[in-house]
């Protein structure tokens, strides 16, 4: 049972690819077959592995719009990544003709996703086109949210896109946890959005918090995650402690059905 998962919030600055690629690690340390799917023109997802955008020849606008099979852009890194290149801005102009535009990702995965576990999509910071594909092929949205008062108010509207989709595309999609982000334990704002959010969604926030480190900035550089470049940091253990929190939502989740086998040796190619 694959399970894919949309990182999702449409302010920018919230840790959404640091999130993406740090938990897919994590999972894959885990023995966890995992995918990331760059959707995000700035490809800052496919740069934090050591992907040069300008440098490639094939990514995931070729993939949503002239249709190239997934499998032809997927590079195998720390995880298998899926890149993307600034070519990708001008999808949503490419596709706003094509009929069944909001499918054309969920069409691509169908191909792959049943070689992975844990498919997570990064998302721009924007609730366009290449979000509404990503939220269309998802089973569920992880929102990482700034410990900032008003970081706290894109969650609305992005409820009210997701309603849209249940309606329209995707009637399984919602969101399956808030995560904080870039949290400062030293300030009283920081506090104080950590309880309005678990005061507003209960449950719904991780017990994992992440908070504000350099090292996340320090990581990208060397084309590295938090778990290569620094893995007995706080840092790293925190999206540990995320990845087991996300494993055991999920087995909630699918009770009675199970996930894929994970893998039997960390850095085993499918």
């Amino acid at each position: 049972m694959t399970t894919v998962l949309a990182f999702s919030n449409q302010k920018g600055g919230v840790a959404k690819t640091t999130s993406t690629l740090n938990v897919g690690v994590a999972l894959r340390e885990m023995h966890y077959r995992v995918l990331a799917i760059d959707m995000d023109p700035q490809g800052n997802l496919s740069m934090s592995q050591g992907i040069n955008p300008d440098f490639l020849t094939r990514s995931m606008f070729n993939v949503l719009v002239q249709r190239v099979p997934l499998d032809d852009v997927i590079q195998r890194c720390e995880i298998d990544i899926a890149p993307a290149s600034i070519d990708l801005a001008g999808a949503e102009l490419a596709l706003s003709s094509v009929i069944g535009r909001e499918r054309a990702l969920e069409k691509a995965l169908m191909q792959v996703k049943h070689r992975y576990d844990f498919v997570l999509i990064d998302t721009p910071p924007s609730l366009g086109l290449l979000t509404i594909n990503a939220l269309t092929a998802s089973d569920g949205v992880i929102v990482p949210v700034q410990c900032e008062y008003l970081s706290l108010r894109g969650l609305a509207q992005l409820e009210k896109t997701l309603e849209m989709i249940r309606e329209n595309l995707n009637p399984d999609v919602r969101i399956r946890g808030i995560l904080p982000t870039m949290f400062d334990a030293r300030t009283i704002h920081g506090r104080e959005a950590i309880e309005i959010l678990k005061e507003s969604f209960g449950e719904t926030v991780f017990k994992t918090v992440v908070r504000k480190t350099i090292k996340f900035a320090e990581a990208p550089v060397q084309g590295r995650s938090i778990m290569a470049y620094e893995p007995e940091g706080a840092a790293a253990d925190a999206y540990r402690n995320l990845a087991k929190e996300l494993l055991n939502a999920n087995a909630s989740e699918h009770e009675g059905r199970g996930l894929s086998e994970p893998l039997p040796a960390y850095g085993a190619h499918i």
